[in-house]
């Protein structure tokens, strides 16, 4: 027989007598090429070992030379190889076993003739490539997945050497290598079996060999799978042997002398290992070259899944049998590794939008169309196996340090938006622009959309990150109104003109009311945050409000002062500045949001007349010689101008407009006959004015003795008690607290019985 015939012979290659068939395997192979098939591994096999007489394959020449060149069509060299049993020459050993020890398919036939070696070589590297691409895609188009079933070739008699054996493991000729060591195991089994417990120093020797051997052949078949798809011209052809031996050595587990771990297990992770090469290869940018670096990263590694996993559908798993599932442990291995991958991407990145990023690929690219739903990888990963193998935890983990990076975030842009009042309008005292009639600032706005964006984007990955980011954003909402008025007041409280910081305190109060209005769409989803926030901005807009509030009182005390004096009878000059500020109040109330315009009108009108009318009851003036009508005359025009200036501001204490016309009605009667006729209204509408404002009121008219003024008086306690609960509201309150000063004339105060008999007609 040949002995390179003897070569091409591939043991455990489909062929005649195999129950392992390809459809890109040709029926025409060489009939006579194929050993017969032989289940059962026997040591008393006939079967002689193409390695026997191995020294004669090294010292052919001529015809080994033409033999070679008719498989790669081109001429080689003579070997210059010593015909020993030594393997120190590798080219030869490497050119002619390997290509031996191939699976025989149509592009391994030699040419039949001479002639047909001649015209192939004619034709030229251009024809030989349209060949190979002619037939490639016509295995493509056949190709299934390697059968089940397979049958073991006979073992060799006599097993090469520990040497020769690992020089073919080296080599890759793993077909060859695994049956000799099989061999040799068997040998060791069989000496086991006769020396029992006490084995020699050989056998002692023999086992370490095996183990080294095993082990050589354990990194080997690993290494060729781990780069099955990063190097697969080079690794597609050794699957199939691979393949087989872990289906032998899965059979023989229990048989002393192999690995004790499992072969199939150590495949899976040598699948693993491959994957990591390959997820580790895809380029990831450092961060201060380019700031969308992750988002760059995944998506060049979702590119890298899905082009790996097409490979594998189209080419690697046809090299395995079914049991291997070659494609789902790809997919799983994916899983794994990327899941592994992200964990320590994730323990670099800190900025929000990385974060996001990782997210989103997870929960939603990475399952889409995009990656492992892409078309080309259907029907082969279902719905259900779509996941990735994560950490237990990772994506709450996740999901809260995203969270908590959406709160500094806030904070941070919160802190800017101060920067940037104070740069834009408090440093350079610049008025604020008026936006829709209403003073206002546009970072209201600002801050709203950065909460909806943050609130959007999270809804697209899940509804409980959509809670988590409303809820982040509230609370760190919620701190802003008292730093930004602590900023406020301590950069802007003493400005000059004190109108700028006027229009500053409304600015605010209807720029934070716009924003409490843009929170309040959140109420459903966080009800406590919202209402949280909800008081924080209303103890800003109380407090600025009170500003406002307080500065109008200070400005108009120096006029109300001195109402009802004698000044004020002959001069209007202290009315015309009162009203004058309340004229720039109603401008103020103008630009103000209506919520707060009511409220604060409603004050500064509450303190006006409470003021005005006070002045009545201090004893400043009394009126002599008919001045009371004048006087009367006079609180009626200043009345009515002041009560038409707080109705146009809205506000809600119409209760107060009569006080001013009951009270000149007291004060402008000629004849003091008359006055207890009109008492009732001033009774009627105002329940806490009591007996010692009419005795003020009646001191400023002039009358504050005699029998006129005790009948008054008298009349008074009279409809107190006739009125009683018909009176007007009690809730509403003017003179119950108003500061009534003292007569010191001890008899002003007696009943008139008391005083008759001192009378000259007693």
């Amino acid at each position: 027989m040949d002995i390179m015939q003897s070569f091409r012979r591939s043991p455990l290659s489909p062929g005649k007598g195999s129950k392992v068939t390809r459809k890109g395997d040709s029926a025409g192979n060489e009939s006579g090429s194929q050993p017969p098939p032989s289940p059962s591994p026997s040591a008393g096999s006939p079967a002689v070992s193409p390695w026997k007489n191995i020294g004669s394959l090294f010292q052919r020449k001529e015809r080994d030379e033409s033999d070679v060149a008719s498989k790669r069509s081109h001429p080689v060299k003579r070997s210059n190889t010593d015909p020993n049993m030594s393997l120190s020459s590798e080219s030869f050993v490497r050119r002619s076993i390997r290509r031996s020890m191939k699976l025989v398919s149509k592009k391994d036939k030699e040419p039949s003739s001479r002639q047909e070696l001649l015209q192939t070589v004619s034709e030229g590297p251009q024809e030989e490539k349209k060949e190979e691409k002619k037939e490639e895609k016509k295995e493509e188009e056949v190709e299934e997945e390697l059968e089940e079933m397979y049958m073991l070739p006979e073992l060799p008699h006599t097993p090469l050497s520990v040497m020769q054996i690992s020089k073919l493991i080296e080599m890759e000729v793993l077909e060859e290598a695994h049956l000799n060591l099989l061999a040799l195991r068997q040998e060791f089994q069989q000496e086991l079996e006769r020396c029992g417990e006490d084995s020699p120093i050989e056998l002692v020797k023999k086992e370490k060999d095996l183990n080294l051997l095993y082990g050589d052949l354990r990194k080997k078949v690993n290494g060729i799978v781990r780069d099955a798809n990063s190097l697969p011209s080079r690794n597609k052809g050794l699957l199939v042997p691979v393949a087989r031996i872990i289906q032998e050595e899965e059979r023989r587990a229990e048989e002393v002398g192999g690995l004790p771990d499992s072969w199939m297990e150590a495949w899976r992770e040598a699948v693993g290992e491959g994957v990591q090469v390959k997820v580790a290869s895809v380029h990831l940018e450092q961060r201060e070259q380019n700031t969308s670096r992750l988002s760059v990263h995944l998506g060049l590694l979702g590119k890298a899944i899905v082009e790996d996993l097409e490979n594998v559908k189209k080419e690697l798993r046809w090299s395995y049998p079914p049991s291997f599932r070659a494609f789902s442990t790809y997919v799983k291995s994916y899983h794994r590794v990327v899941g592994q991958h992200l964990r320590k991407l994730e323990q670099q990145v800190t900025e929000r939008t990385e974060l996001y990023a990782l997210l989103d690929w997870i929960i939603n690219r990475y399952k889409s169309e995009k990656i492992m739903g892409n078309e080309s990888l259907q029907p082969e990963i279902g719905d259900d196996s779509k996941d990735l193998q994560l950490e237990e935890n990772f994506l709450e983990q996740l999901k809260e340090k995203y969270c908590c990076r959406v709160k500094v975030d806030m904070r941070s842009a919160l802190d800017r938006i101060t920067e940037v009042e104070n740069e834009d309008f408090w440093m350079h005292r610049k008025t604020p622009e008026m936006e829709e009639n209403l003073l206002n600032s546009p970072f209201h706005f600002d801050i709203w959309t950065n909460v909806k964006g943050n609130v959007v984007n999270s809804r697209r990955i899940d509804a409980q990150l959509e809670q988590k980011v409303i809820t982040s954003c509230l609370e760190e909402l919620k701190h802003f109104p008292k730093r930004f008025e602590s900023e406020l007041r301590r950069l802007c409280s003493a400005l000059k003109p004190q109108l700028l910081w006027t229009h500053y305190q409304i600015t605010y109060i209807n720029c934070f009311t716009a924003l409490q209005q843009h929170m309040e769409e959140y109420l459903s989803a966080c009800p406590r945050e919202v209402e949280d926030f909800r008081k924080e901005v209303k103890w800003l807009i109380v407090t600025l409000l009170q500003g406002l509030e307080d500065q109008f009182k200070e400005d108009v005390k120096p006029f109300l002062r001195r109402m009802m004096t004698r000044k004020w009878l002959t001069s209007d000059d202290d009315f015309n500045q009162l009203y004058s500020r309340t004229e720039l109040l109603s401008d103020h109330c103008s630009v103000m949001t209506p919520p707060h315009v009511q409220e604060f009108a409603s004050h500064c009108h509450y303190h006006v007349v409470r003021e005005y009318i006070g002045q009545l009851m201090k004893n400043n003036y009394s009126c002599k010689n008919r001045k009371q009508e004048s006087a009367a005359a006079k609180i009626r025009r200043q009345w009515e101008k002041l009560v038409n200036e707080f109705q146009d501001m809205t506000s809600t204490h119409e209760w107060l407009n009569s006080v001013g016309h009951d009270l000149s009605d007291i004060i402008g009667q000629k004849n003091k006959t008359d006055i207890k006729d009109h008492l009732e209204p001033v009774v009627l509408n105002y329940p806490d004015f009591s007996r010692k404002h009419l005795v003020a009121v009646l001191s400023f008219r002039g009358l504050m003795r005699g029998r006129e003024h005790q009948l008054i008086l008298q009349r008074f306690t009279e409809l107190k008690k006739k009125l009683g609960n018909a009176s007007g509201d009690k809730t509403q309150v003017l003179f119950g607290d108003m500061q009534v000063t003292v007569n010191t004339d001890c008899l002003s105060n007696l009943p008139f019985s008391c005083l008759s008999f001192l009378l000259p007609d007693s």
